[in-house]
C-alpha cells in the first residue's frame, strides 16, 4: 500500500490551495473554484480567503465576482453552511448537498406552522399554503429583480406570519417566518443572495431571482452524478484523506459516502498509520515549494476541509477551534 506522509500532505495543501508562491490563483473565480467553495457564514471570510490566494486582488475584485459578473454565487449547502462557489458549479453543489437541506428545512417549517400557534392562525393544508407563499414571493422577486427581505414582506404580507411562543423561556419569542421562508427558497434553488445592504461586512443582503443567472431556472443534475462529481473534486483538492473526512465535509451519512466512493476510481493509502483514500490517478508526489507564511481568516476552507487535522494542527486543536468545530483566524508556516 502506498504511504503518503504528513509532509507530503502539507505540500499538497500549499500547492492545491493556492497558498504557495508557486501556485497562486489567477482570479477570484479561480481561487473559489480551486477550493470548490469558500465559507461565507462570516462575510469577511469570502473576501480574505480570496485575497490570500489571488496576488494583487482587491475588495472590489471580490465584490465584482460576487455581484457584477456573478462568476461566483452564495448558497446553503454542505452541513447547512453558507458557501460561495463558482456559478457553473452551483447546480452540482445544490443537487449533491443542497436539496436534502431544503427538504429538511421545508419539513421543519411545515411542522412548526402546523403544530405551534401562529399570528394570524393557519388552517387547512399548511404545506399548500407555504407553497403558495413561496410562489407569490418568487413572482414578486421576478418583477423587482432584487429586493430586501422587508421589501418582499410588503409585497407578500404572508411572509410576516409569526410563530408565537408557547413557554415563558427567554429564547421562546415571537418570530416572523420571513427569513425562514427565504432561506428555504434559497436552499431550494429558487432565489439567490444578492448585494449586501451595507458594506462588504454586512450580514443583511438583497435577494435575487435565479432567472438572472439561469433564465430557465437552476439546471437539474441527477443526485448520484452530482455527489460523484463533488466527491471527485474534493479528493482532488483535499486528498488524500479519510472516509470520515469526506463524510464530515459533505454532511452525508456514512452509507451515502461509501456508496459515492464505490463509484469512483480510488486507491487505498496509508496516512501515517491511518487508512485513507486518494484518486487512483493522483498518487504522484508534489514538488517542494518555498517556505511561506500565510494569514488565513476564520472559517477559511483550508483548515475546515477535514475532520481529522492533526497532520497540520499538531496539538493545538483545542486552542484554535471552538466547541462548534469552527476555527478562528490562523497564521501558517509551511502548511502548518
Amino acid at each position: 500500500m502506498l504511504s503518503i506522509s504528513p509532509e507530503q500532505r502539507r505540500l499538497r495543501l500549499l500547492r492545491r490551495h493556492h497558498l504557495a508562491r508557486e501556485t497562486p490563483a489567477g482570479s477570484v473565480a479561480a481561487a473559489v473554484g480551486g477550493m470548490i467553495v469558500l465559507h461565507a457564514t462570516d462575510p469577511a471570510t469570502v473576501y480574505v480567503s480570496a485575497l490570500v490566494r489571488v496576488p494583487g486582488a482587491t475588495l472590489g475584485d471580490v465584490s465584482a465576482a460576487l455581484y457584477d459578473d456573478r462568476s461566483v454565487v452564495k448558497l446553503i449547502a454542505m452541513r447547512r453552511t453558507m458557501f460561495v462557489t463558482p456559478t457553473d458549479f452551483v447546480p452540482v453543489v445544490h443537487s449533491a448537498a443542497g436539496l436534502a437541506i431544503a427538504d429538511r428545512l421545508r419539513r421543519q417549517l411545515v411542522q412548526h406552522l402546523s403544530t405551534l400557534p401562529t399570528d394570524p392562525p393557519l388552517e387547512g393544508d399548511v404545506a399548500a399554503w407555504l407553497a403558495d407563499v413561496e410562489a407569490s414571493t418568487e413572482k414578486a422577486l421576478d418583477e423587482r429583480g432584487e429586493a430586501l427581505a422587508n421589501e418582499l414582506a410588503k409585497a407578500e404580507p404572508r411572509l410576516r406570519t409569526a410563530v408565537l411562543p408557547t413557554t415563558d423561556k427567554k429564547w421562546d419569542v415571537k418570530q416572523n417566518i420571513t427569513s425562514r421562508v427565504l432561506t428555504l427558497m434559497g436552499a431550494d434553488g429558487r432565489i439567490v443572495r444578492g448585494r449586501p445592504a451595507g458594506t462588504w461586512l454586512s450580514r443583511q443582503h438583497r435577494w435575487a431571482s435565479v432567472r438572472g443567472l439561469w433564465p430557465d431556472g437552476l439546471p437539474d443534475v441527477p443526485v448520484a452524478e452530482a455527489r460523484a462529481e463533488l466527491a471527485r473534486r474534493w479528493l482532488r483538492v483535499f486528498g488524500p484523506a479519510t472516509v470520515a473526512d469526506l463524510q464530515w465535509w459533505t454532511g452525508w451519512t456514512l452509507g451515502v459516502t461509501r456508496t459515492v466512493l464505490a463509484g469512483l476510481d480510488t486507491a487505498d493509502v496509508d496516512l501515517d498509520g491511518e487508512p485513507g483514500i486518494v484518486l487512483a490517478d493522483d498518487t504522484e508526489p508534489e514538488g517542494d515549494v518555498a517556505p511561506v507564511a500565510t494569514l488565513l481568516p476564520a472559517l477559511d476552507p483550508t483548515p475546515m476541509g477535514w475532520q481529522r487535522r492533526d497532520w497540520f494542527l499538531g496539538p493545538h486543536r483545542d486552542a484554535l477551534f471552538d466547541r462548534n468545530g469552527n476555527i478562528g483566524p490562523t497564521v501558517w508556516w509551511g502548511g502548518r
